[in-house]
């Protein structure tokens, strides 16, 4: 089994990569491997809502990580996302990279469908709460189960040698790599995931107008 690490960070060795590490101590501890994807610097597109990923799945931009993310979440048995807080929420070019991934995978819901997920988050001191709760939603849009911790899965510091003191913290890191590692084991030996209704039914106010 393997877990893919995603680090939304600029800074492949900051303080979400520090998080996602103790994380990964974790996950390894119990025997499950790991992949890591850092989106650095390079420039990232936002979606332009083409529509085009709806009828191939792929985002129409090649140019970019995007399609490639989308693979090896696909081919990953679990999925943890690493960002660092920007003015109260998530990198903005994780979420303009995400918005793509989760968008072209949208229409073809087999891709992430009961694929276990989780976000971290790493901020200096307030913003985590909303940056949680963003990351949180694409992965329940995508029926992905969100694997929890013992607290909200933050880190605190300004330096990785700052997150370091962060005792607590670091002990949520460590608690969610176990859980991980527990669903992931518990999927694979156990019953088969629901089948979703045959007709997926879409709500609009506005037929007829």
């Amino acid at each position: 089994m393997k877990v893919l690490l995603l680090n939304g960070s600029p800074r492949n060795d900051g303080c979400t990569y520090t998080a996602l590490a103790e994380v990964e101590k974790s996950l390894k501890k119990n025997g499950i491997d790991t992949q890591w994807v850092h989106i650095g610097t390079a420039p990232i597109r936002g979606c332009i809502a083409c529509g085009t990923c709806w009828k191939s799945n792929a985002c129409v931009f090649d140019d970019d990580i995007c399609n490639e993310l989308a693979a090896k979440i696909s081919e990953a048995d679990g999925l943890i996302v690493g960002s660092p807080v920007y003015f109260s929420g998530p990198n903005g070019t994780l979420c303009a990279l995400l918005d793509r991934v989760f968008y072209s995978s949208y229409a073809f819901p087999k891709r992430f469908r009961h694929k276990p997920a989780a976000c971290v988050i790493s901020c200096r001191r307030g913003g985590a709460s909303a940056a949680f709760d963003r990351l949180n939603k694409y992965f329940t849009i995508s029926q992905m189960p969100v694997v929890s911790s013992q607290y909200w899965n933050a880190v605190h510091g300004n330096t990785p040698e700052h997150v370091l003191k962060d005792l607590e913290g670091l002990q949520i890191m460590r608690t969610l790599g176990n859980n991980m590692a527990w669903m992931l084991k518990n999927i694979e030996n156990g019953n088969p995931p629901p089948e979703p209704e045959e007709k997926r039914e879409v709500t609009s106010f506005y037929d007829g107008l």
